[in-house]
């Protein structure tokens, strides 16, 4: 059965930082571009960061430039979003999903496979 499973979100301080891992069951990730997505109440599903296949093939929304890093480790089958100096407006459900393509994209549409999120809460 092909899955991703996210973790690693939680309640954290503005400033503060959270690691979300993306782990694959069922296929090798390594094959697949990831991407990360985030859904706040009341508003759409919006693209994050996303990874390629190629080495240094990514991609960060203006919103999380310089904050967030996206990265993969083929030998443990996941990607993970490292998410820094967070504040209120990061809080969402984050997902991540799986594309079968080389090149990764920030729209919901080409992805194939999805988790079932993480919630993430920036408050004081």
């Amino acid at each position: 059965q092909l899955q991703l499973v996210e973790s690693g979100g939680g309640l954290v301080q503005p400033g503060g930082s959270l690691r979300l891992s993306c782990a694959a069951s069922g296929f090798a990730l390594s094959y697949y571009a990831v991407g990360w997505f985030r859904q706040a109440p009341g508003k759409e599903r919006e693209g994050v960061s996303c990874i390629g296949r190629r080495v240094g093939s990514t991609y960060y929304a203006d919103s999380v430039k310089g904050r967030f890093t996206i990265s993969r480790d083929n030998a443990k089958n996941t990607v993970y979003l490292q998410m820094n100096s967070l504040n209120p407006e990061d809080t969402a459900v984050y997902y991540c999903a799986a594309d079968a393509d080389y090149y990764c994209s920030a729209y919901v549409g080409p992805y194939d496979y999805w988790g079932q999120g993480t919630q993430v809460t920036v408050s004081s």
